[in-house]
């Protein structure tokens, strides 16, 4: 298991999550939740360009397709690989300071280590949901639009696709902890959309029935 691996796996991750919305959820209040995730996704590019040095020319945050354009980095290299990756870094510390300051830690975060991690740690996430607690409705709102907060674009990927393939030969644990994690909260995203669309289809069910 490599960055490369683990990077590319948040962004088609993040692109199912994004695609099950908009084919399947496409209702005001998911979209609504979609801008919402796709307002820190943005914001973390845009603090990123800040401290790299780059200029945003571009901002978009408020469309169907949200992006920003920028200038070169200043910081060589480096500068536009986080610039890239800046939502997966944004969005995981986003989601931790909610967790943390507003609801008091009212979650606990698994530890994920593995790929072995990564199957339990979903399950895990949702075991913690009580539908009695207002902690949880905020989480699961949140956690509807963890695709579009933390999934890298293809745009993003192509951007940095030299770096990326030094990445397949980079092993980094720490690195590779925080990618795995993002690819939990990704997968818990796409259990809840399903249990969504699961539920929207049995009302639609009953009431062509009745």
């Amino acid at each position: 298991m490599n960055l490369g691996i683990l990077i590319i796996a948040i962004a088609l991750l993040g692109y199912i999550s994004n695609w099950l919305n908009w084919r399947y959820l496409n209702y005001p209040i998911t979209r609504f939740l979609f801008y919402l995730g796709a307002l820190i996704h943005e914001s973390s590019h845009i603090m990123f360009c800040r401290l790299t040095g780059a200029t945003v020319t571009e901002s978009k945050i408020f469309s169907q397709k949200p992006h920003i354009i920028h200038s070169k980095p200043k910081l060589p290299i480096i500068g536009q690989f986080l610039i890239s990756l800046a939502p997966i870094m944004g969005g995981l510390l986003f989601l931790f300071l909610i967790n943390r300051y507003a609801l008091t830690n009212y979650f606990n975060l698994p530890q994920v280590f593995t790929w072995q991690d990564v199957l339990a740690a979903p399950l895990n996430l949702l075991s913690q949901i009580n539908l009695l607690r207002w902690q949880s409705w905020l989480m699961i709102i949140l956690f509807v639009n963890v695709g579009a907060m933390i999934g890298p674009s293809v745009q993003d990927l192509k951007n940095i696709w030299p770096i990326l393939i030094i990445m397949f030969f980079i092993k980094w644990p720490l690195l590779m902890n925080i990618g795995l994690f993002a690819i939990v909260l990704i997968l818990v995203n796409i259990l809840i959309q399903v249990v969504l669309m699961v539920i929207i289809g049995t009302i639609k069910m009953i009431k062509i029935s009745t």
